[in-house]
């Protein structure tokens, strides 16, 4: 029979296996489209161009759509450990660890030493919070502020010391810098949603320093805000109106200026959460959930549940993301990224001392790990399986005549091409390739070319493609074949 302190090596292993498992892609596996590359190239801009005002979108074309404290995170990785994928990556993982850190310190107040890291282990192997460790996203930003906020206002609610109070505000400006408003919704709504269900509205105003710190927090979060507006006049309005209301209230928002709406049917937040939640949701509700209703013990301790204090902010604080965003069409499953740490911290409540000695926690926690690195393998096998233009980009960057002679995709350049590239491929309509290459023939040119679209393209000229090199989306072909290398 295990000890306690054997199963508690046990679970840190597999905490270690689990945190450390998501580095080996986070190191292989190249820049994707849409929004990694995307991120990227903002972030390579920023660190090469020495602005750490405004993210720029492409040269010359600010970006607008989020507040700069990823990319500030990004581009000084970017600076200190070179351009691989890796530093991009790295903020990301680096906040994954203090949202650990934070659920776990309030897991130890609410459960214990064993209980937190329980709930450790469920949160650091939460599907979509696990994806997104590895990922260059601005979310796991916002994730950390919201999740350093309400941890706090819970630490500081329990009697826990001032400190919590300097932490909570601390967590506001992280959510201010990395998303926006939003950030104070996300912690707003669940401690407005706390105080009228417990009643206790005066402790909420006692036990967190308002005034000090939110005058702390608007010194710290305002001036980029001003200083923006006026560095790209147009800003704020963007920001606030657009990406605030429109989005959300217009599921076919044509005012994207950096992308597209997505138009889902509403309360899609909720499936979406289902698959954010994987592996835990599935076992949850068919394993977890009807054993509890099967007897009249389980019934009634779902009851208490609900009238426990600490799961009175628990409960909203996991909820209020999918509640808001329940009845908007344009919506992504990172949307509900913050709610997560919430509902790792009622699954370890309601596993109770169950947690720590079953098997279930330790196997469950392993598969998004083994289920990322069988997907990496794959992946590394199949390069076409990734949307990314990073062996095409490197095809041109081989050839003699690089750098003289552009490479040009025709009607538009993605963003892992942009990033791979330093923004040096070119966007040409067909009808301008075309003619470029009718009006000098022994003019070096790559170009990358849509399949579908390639034969088209080939009756517009007087001399036969030679390919190079391709990829599920494009081949990279020239008019001009003597002296160039094909790719494998």
């Amino acid at each position: 029979m295990r000890t306690p302190v054997s199963r508690r090596v046990g679970l840190w292993a597999v905490l270690a296996a689990v945190v450390l498992s998501r580095l080996p892609t986070m190191v292989l596996l190249p820049l994707t489209d849409t929004t990694e590359a995307r991120y990227g190239a903002i972030a390579r801009l920023m660190a090469v161009t020495g602005d750490w005002i405004t993210p720029w979108f492409a040269p010359g074309v600010p970006f607008w759509g989020k507040p700069p404290l990823a990319f500030w995170a990004q581009a000084a990785s970017f600076q200190w450990l070179g351009g691989g994928e890796l530093a991009l990556r790295l903020p990301s993982w680096l906040a994954y660890l203090v949202t650990l850190a934070l659920v776990a310190r309030y897991a130890r107040s609410l459960v214990g030493r064993d209980g937190a890291l329980v709930t450790a282990l469920i949160t650091a192997s939460c599907g979509l919070l696990f994806v997104c460790a590895g990922a260059v996203l601005t979310d796991p930003f916002l994730t950390l502020g919201t999740t350093a906020s309400l941890v706090s206002a819970g630490l500081a609610l329990r009697g826990e010391g001032r400190l919590w109070g300097a932490v909570f505000f601390l967590g506001l400006v992280v959510a201010l810098l990395a998303k926006g408003p939003l950030g104070v919704v996300l912690v707003g709504g669940p401690l407005f949603l706390w105080a009228l269900w417990s009643g206790r509205w005066r402790d909420l105003w006692r036990r967190l320093p308002w005034w000090r710190g939110g005058l702390a927090t608007l010194l710290l979060a305002l001036p980029w805000y001003l200083i923006a507006e006026h560095k790209t006049p147009g800003f704020l309005h963007y920001f606030i109106v657009g990406e605030h209301f429109q989005r959300f209230l217009d599921a076919g928002w044509s005012g994207d200026r950096y992308g597209s709406a997505h138009d889902q049917p509403r309360g899609t937040i909720w499936l979406l959460t289902l698959y954010a939640t994987f592996p835990w949701s599935p076992w949850a509700l068919a394993v977890l959930l009807p054993a509890r209703l099967r007897h009249a013990a389980g019934r009634a301790g779902l009851r208490a549940a609900f009238k426990d204090d600490d799961n009175r902010l628990l409960i909203p604080a996991a909820l209020v993301p999918g509640l808001f965003f329940t009845f908007s069409g344009n919506i992504l499953a990172t949307y509900v990224l913050p709610g997560l740490p919430f509902m790792a911290l009622l699954l370890a409540r309601a596993l109770g001392g169950r947690g720590r000695a079953s098997p279930w926690v330790a196997g469950l926690a392993l598969a998004m790990p083994l289920l990322s690195l069988a997907a990496g393998a794959y992946v590394l096998g199949h390069p076409d399986a990734l949307r990314t233009e990073k062996e095409l980009v490197a095809c041109y960057q081989r050839q003699p005549q690089a750098g003289r002679a552009p490479l040009v995709y025709l009607d538009e350049v993605p963003f892992s091409a942009r990033y791979y590239g330093r923004e040096t491929p070119r966007a040409w309509s067909a009808e301008q390739a075309a003619r470029a290459i009718r009006s000098a023939p022994g003019r070096r040119l790559y170009l990358a070319v849509r399949p579908r679209e390639r034969e088209v393209f080939q009756r517009l000229l007087p001399m036969p493609l030679t390919e190079l090199a391709g990829n599920r989306r494009y081949r990279l072909v020239t008019p001009t074949p003597e002296g160039t290398l094909a790719c494998p």
